[in-house]
Parts: structure tokens; C-alpha cells; sequence
């Protein structure tokens, strides 16, 4: 994390240290040796975006280990890599054997999730979620929202956007619905605009793609069933509606002010990193089959029959004992 104090000396207290403050590392091991090499095998460290705990032997040999560990970690995926040193003049080392290098990414931000808007509610939600293990993209077009300024009153949470934690990274997008494209495959939306108009717009552009699985959309029934309506008469069929989660938020948690929606949306995504959690599942395109459970989990309803769509949000009002959110501004 940004502040936190590095206290480990030795590669396992390292590794219980990342894992203590959900930081991603690499465990960097020499598996093999041949000839002359400064460390036996075995020997190990780990690496983070920022720091180096523990030596494979120093020189050369540990600075490209450190340099291609990190740029593992740049891809916030799992990974486990083999590599081959030779310890020669190319390297700049003189010892003449050769090493084998197995790099293993450990990453504690393995679901990512993208929050387009940055009112109120969104103000409330990303302090909640950066507690989580989650990767939080955070997307607006209107830059002057993430500066400090006027950030600490009572109507928004006092969130100091300088020092933002490391899982949190900040998008400013003229046409946020063009971000949908650069998200990876299982990541999460949530969808908190300002506008409605640009609410369906990524709402739709998020539905071109099937490895998205959840695109949660906040609003009221009104605004829900509009959008499903309007959704369905564009081609969208029931497997892309299935993964639209509108009105967001955990239906037994009442109330309208910005914090009590964030703290509904929390309940919701918390429940879903569960169901994952307990299913071993993966981020892929196929994971239809876990969110149809995850959804019965949070007591969301699907709207899977053509012939319901028009009525999926009546459901889901009875669900919610007509709750409605209102559209984030």
C-alpha cells in the first residue's frame, strides 16, 4: 500500500506482510543451478511494485529478476513463468553457470471493477471498496471531481484523492462509455453517471461484450424498465439482460442518501466476491452459470424470458419493497 512501512527482511516474512495489506507480489525462487552461481537453488525473494525483499544473489541476475517480476505484475494477472539466465559477460555477470528463475505472481487484486461516475454515491462507495481485495477503475469525464477541493463536507465522503490507495486508479474520460472496451474479460461495472443518456450508453456498449458479466445500473424502476425496454427493441436477448443488475444494491438495505446506497452496492459486490470466493471461479468468458447463482444469492431477480422483460422490474420492485434509487449526481 502507498503508506505502509516495510518491516520484512526475509522472503516469508515478506510474503505474510503482502498478503496482511493485500499488496501484489512476486515470488521470485532459483530452481535450478549450473556451474559457478551466487546463490543455491532455492533461494528466493519477493518482489512488489515497489519494493525487493530478500536477494537471489544480487548483480545483474536479480536486477533483471526484479525488472521482469514487475512488469508480471503490471498485467494484475495470475502467473507462473520459468525463465534462464546464463551468468555471462551478456548479463554482466562472470561467474559462467546458469540459473533457472521461476516467477510466481501472486496477485490480491484479482477482480477488478470499473466505477463510471464520481457523485455523490460514487464518493461514498470507492473509500468501501478500496478495502477490498478488488482492482477499482475510476471513470468521469469532469476532472475537477477528483481534485480536493470540495471534497470534505457532509454531503460527500471525506476521501483525500492524493492519497488515494493503490487499488484505486483514476480514469478522467471525455466519452467514458469508450472505457468499456479496455476493460479485461470478467471485470465488473458500475454504472453511476450524472446522465442518464450516458448511463444507457455504456449500459449498452457493456452488453456488446459477453466476458463482462456484471453491469450493474443505478436508477429507479421507472429508469430500469425504460432501459430494458429500449434494450430489448435494440437486438440485446435474454442472455445479455441477464448480466444487466438494475436497480444495483442489495434489496434489503433501504434508504436514499449517498451512503446508504454505497453501503447497498457494497453489500451486493461483497456477496458476489463471496459466491467466487466459494465457487473457485474464474474471471472468463464463461462464467454465465456462477452470476445465474450470485444473482439468486442477493436475491436479485433475472430477467430471462422475453416475455417478462417488460415486467422485470416490477419483480424486482416487489423484491425490494419499492425501493428506488435515484440516478448519482
Amino acid at each position: 500500500m502507498q503508506n505502509l512501512t516495510w518491516r520484512a527482511k526475509t522472503w516469508h516474512e515478506g510474503i505474510a506482510q503482502c498478503q496482511q495489506h493485500n499488496v501484489s507480489y512476486v515470488l521470485v525462487t532459483v530452481v535450478s543451478v549450473a556451474g559457478s552461481a551466487p546463490r543455491e537453488t532455492g533461494s528466493k525473494m519477493v518482489v512488489t511494485a515497489s519494493e525487493s525483499i530478500d536477494t537471489i544473489g544480487g548483480g545483474n541476475l536479480e536486477h533483471h529478476a526484479i525488472a521482469t517480476a514487475r512488469e508480471f505484475l503490471l498485467s494484475n494477472q495470475p502467473l507462473t513463468e520459468l525463465r534462464s539466465y546464463p551468468l555471462s559477460s551478456k548479463l554482466g555477470q562472470c561467474c559462467g553457470g546458469a540459473v533457472k528463475v521461476l516467477f510466481d505472481v501472486c496477485n490480491s487484486y484479482q477482480q477488478h471493477i470499473a466505477v463510471f461516475g464520481a457523485g455523490h454515491v460514487a464518493k461514498a462507495l470507492v473509500p468501501i471498496l478500496s478495502q477490498l481485495p478488488v482492482n477499482i477503475t475510476w471513470i468521469d469525464s469532469r476532472e475537477s471531481l477528483f481534485s480536493n477541493s470540495g471534497i470534505n463536507n457532509a454531503d460527500t465522503s471525506a476521501l483525500n484523492y492524493s492519497g488515494l490507495p493503490d487499488n484505486v486508479n483514476i480514469v478522467v474520460e471525455q466519452e467514458p462509455e469508450t472505457e468499456v472496451a479496455q476493460l479485461a474479460p470478467g471485470s465488473w461495472l458500475v454504472i453511476l453517471t450524472h446522465d442518464h443518456q450516458l448511463d444507457y450508453r455504456i449500459t449498452e456498449q457493456a452488453l456488446k461484450y459477453p466476458s463482462l458479466p456484471f453491469v450493474g445500473l443505478i436508477g429507479s424502476q421507472t429508469k430500469a424498465k425504460r432501459f430494458i425496454t429500449k434494450l430489448s427493441h435494440r437486438g440485446f436477448d435474454d442472455a445479455a439482460l441477464a448480466r444487466l443488475y438494475t436497480p444495483i444494491g442489495n434489496p434489503s438495505i433501504p434508504g436514499k442518501r449517498p451512503i446508504e446506497v454505497a453501503v447497498s452496492i457494497s453489500a451486493q459486490l461483497i456477496a458476489l466476491l463471496h459466491c467466487q470466493s466459494d465457487k473457485d471461479s474464474t474471471q472468463t468468458a464463461d462464467s454465465a452459470s456462477t452470476f445465474t447463482t450470485i444473482r439468486a444469492a442477493t436475491n436479485i431477480r433475472a430477467n430471462t424470458s422475453a416475455d417478462t422483460r417488460a415486467t422485470a422490474t416490477a419483480n424486482a420492485e416487489n423484491t425490494a419493497g419499492k425501493k428506488e434509487k435515484t440516478n448519482d449526481i
